[in-house]
């Protein structure tokens, strides 16, 4: 026959009981069911596949080797895909005359160097088209693309020299009319130019 000692015993076991199964369903303790299905696909990403990169270039006469005085300017922004293998870009400019290319090369800030990919002008562009303000040219890289001393290289390579800071963007004019750069809109080796460098990754 139980006593009031066991009762009061058995109200305590009870009430500890209870106390454990309300502290299981805490919603603030996560659980791995609880926990966000993007967490949980992000600890398990492949750590080979590179995080989506930002790059951009700022295009102006002064960073040209040789500088170049111009109004023209220009801006190219690059992404990354998540997977690696393509960059989307898109380059604009404004002030600037009688566009015929616009390039990557590799190099670094101060020295001129080989070109790697075509931006602009890959179809022959004749010289003296006049003036030109907004998007010159927009499209995607794949290692396709790739041309000069990174002919058959991996993707890879290129966003290395990119996240190193050895690639930029150069734009070239031409008016038609000899003897070449006489001034704005006849630089045929460079009129506007800005050295690549990473953002980081994107949002």
């Amino acid at each position: 026959m139980p006593t009031t000692r066991h009762a009061m015993f058995g109200v305590v076991l009870g009430a500890a009981a209870a106390a454990a199964a309300a502290a299981s369903c805490e919603p603030g303790v996560p659980t791995e069911q609880s926990r966000p299905t993007a967490l949980v696909a992000t600890q398990g990403a492949r750590p080979d596949v590179p995080a989506p990169l930002n790059f951009v270039a700022h295009l102006t006469g002064a960073s040209e080797v040789p500088a170049r005085e111009t109004p023209a300017v220009g801006e190219v922004k690059f992404q990354l895909s998540p997977d690696g293998t393509q960059l989307e870009y898109r380059l604009i400019s404004a002030n600037i005359t009688n566009v015929i290319l616009s390039h990557i090369h590799v190099g670094a800030a101060g020295t001129n160097g080989s070109v790697v990919v075509f931006l602009f002008g890959k179809t022959t562009v004749p010289p003296g088209g006049g003036r030109f303000d907004g998007v010159l040219a927009h499209g995607t890289i794949t290692m396709a693309d790739l041309t000069g001393p990174l002919t058959g290289h991996p993707f890879s390579d290129l966003i290395a020299a990119m996240t190193a800071g050895g690639t930029y963007v150069n734009v070239h004019t031409n008016d038609g009319v000899a003897p070449t750069n006489t001034g704005p809109g006849d630089f045929p080796g460079g009129e506007i130019r800005g050295q690549i460098r990473a953002l980081g990754p994107t949002p």
